[in-house]
């Protein structure tokens, strides 16, 4: 017959190889190799890709003040009118494109290349339209020095012949 210690040590032995066999179960059923079916009206990658910029851009934008000085304003509907989409496609398709997480990776990789492409672009164009405005007040100021040096030099020339008549008057009375 088998002792207390005996019937104790199979025991742990049977839950050491449930225990085995459970996170072999887990490791095998978790694997993420399930993707969807391809929706019908999926939206293309590289109109996908722009779409996210939209949206991004969009989604920054709500912080920001409009022309009628108003923030928190929604500006995806405007996106998705651009795109001739609305909101359950896109989540179809992006919801497609997440199960597949190389092709999403290429996209938003894509999205963001070209968000930073355009803002480097408008830096440089900023930069540019600064100098220009720099450059044309600074034009400005010398057409003003000239006006002025041209509007004291005409008063000095005035009162240089008011003086030189009066010194003439002066002498022909002498």
């Amino acid at each position: 017959m088998k002792t207390q210690k005996e019937k104790g040590s199979l025991l742990i032995d049977k839950m050491k190889n449930t225990h085995y066999i459970l996170v072999l179960f887990l490791v095998f059923s978790c694997t993420s190799n399930t993707i969807f079916e391809k929706p019908k009206d999926i939206i293309p990658k590289d109109t996908m890709s722009l779409l996210i910029q939209d949206m991004m851009i969009a989604s920054s934008a709500r912080l920001i003040k409009n022309k009628n000085k108003q923030t928190n304003i929604n500006y995806m509907p405007f996106v998705y009118e651009i795109y001739k989409i609305d909101s359950t496609r896109f989540q179809n398709s992006n919801y497609y494109y997440m199960t597949n997480i190389d092709v999403y990776e290429e996209i938003f990789t894509n999205a963001k290349a070209a968000l930073e492409k355009r803002k480097k672009d408008l830096t440089e164009l900023k930069i540019k339209l600064d100098s220009i405005e720099k450059d044309s007040l600074n034009t400005l100021k010398v057409k003003k020095k000239e006006r002025f040096v041209e509007e004291s030099t005409f008063i000095i020339d005035t009162l240089k012949k008011k003086q030189l008549k009066k010194s003439l008057l002066f002498k022909k009375e002498w």
